[in-house]
């Protein structure tokens, strides 16, 4: 029941959407507008606030840095090269592997962590969130970028292109300001950390009416394939916990009680991270709405399993 009281409001949020979009109380530019709100102001606010007010003694644990971390990165970059195996283009590879790798920690991992584990699982989740966020979130940046520039064969002029590129995102921006704060130790001042929680605080609600929208949307494209969504699906949801359970177990033999963190934020789903870089870049969205739609729902009985064989 708890995780059920936690999933339902993400449901909600992009009913309303779809809802909206379906009654005309949202036209059809609201789609693109809502997420560059969340991509160059809800999302860097966020992100900013989350690097900027974290605590080296929270975060420094290389355990399970390793198990998570190792965890997503494995799978993100084995779904990245496959995918550019099968002919896909790097940036829409990219996207690919954030649908398999990109745990929504920001939205559920946090309330969810405290509901079955504690306030003793909050410092992990926040480790959790600033690896998926912040630095696999910047890596599919960095690789779509390097997939979208042209530099006519010359390394240097990529190199360039992508650095000035990498530059003006505020999503690269804000969490490389927050790091400059966090490594100072300078305090954020009240006003700036209200104004930012409250700006933040409206990335990951827009992003889901967002999504609903998208979903709503009545478009002539092909429309994804179940089995690329099954494979996505399969790759976030049973993939990616394998993987941080035999990592945390038998390489950084974490405690019992991290090691059941550590899988239990492996195994959420899909975050709208993946779907905004693809509305952003103009990449295939509806193969990744669906990814995230699809491991949201399936999540839920695979967490409620993982939770009662932990106890």
């Amino acid at each position: 029941m708890s995780v059920a009281l936690i999933v339902l409001p993400i449901f909600a949020l992009i009913l309303a959407g779809f809802v909206a979009r379906r009654a005309g109380a949202l036209g059809g530019g609201a789609t693109r507008e809502l997420n560059r709100f969340v991509v160059n102001l809800a999302l860097p606010a966020l992100l900013f606030d989350i690097v900027a007010g974290a605590e080296w003694t929270e975060i420094w644990r290389p355990d399970f840095i390793g198990a998570f971390g190792l965890g997503a990165a494995i799978v993100f970059g084995a779904t990245v090269l496959w995918r550019r195996s099968r002919g896909r283009p790097l940036a829409d590879a990219s996207v690919d592997g954030l649908n398999a790798a990109y745990a929504n920690t920001g939205f559920l991992g946090f309330p969810l962590a405290l509901a079955a584990m504690g306030t003793g699982m909050l410092a992990p989740t926040l480790i959790a969130t600033l690896i998926t966020v912040c630095v696999l979130f910047a890596v599919a940046i960095v690789l779509i970028e390097v997939s979208l520039q042209d530099g006519g064969g010359d390394p240097l002029r990529v190199a360039g292109k992508v650095g000035l590129s990498l530059a003006r995102n505020p999503l690269v921006v804000a969490p490389a300001l927050g790091a400059v704060f966090l490594v100072a130790g300078w305090g954020e001042p009240k006003p700036l950390h209200v104004f930012l929680d409250l700006l933040g605080g409206a990335a990951a609600p827009c992003a889901l009416v967002t999504l609903g929208l998208f979903l709503a949307e009545k478009s002539e494209a092909a429309k994804p394939s179940a089995g690329d969504i099954a494979l996505l699906t399969g790759l976030k949801l049973l993939a990616q916990p394998l993987l941080t359970w035999a990592l945390a177990v038998f390489v950084f033999r974490l405690p019992p009680e991290l090691m059941h963190g550590a899988v239990l934020l492996a195994l959420l789903p899909t975050g709208t991270g993946a779907f905004m870089l693809a509305q952003m870049y103009g990449r295939e969205a509806a193969l990744t709405s669906r990814v995230v739609l699809v491991s949201t729902i399936l999540s839920a009985p695979l967490i409620i399993g993982w939770l009662s064989w932990i106890g």
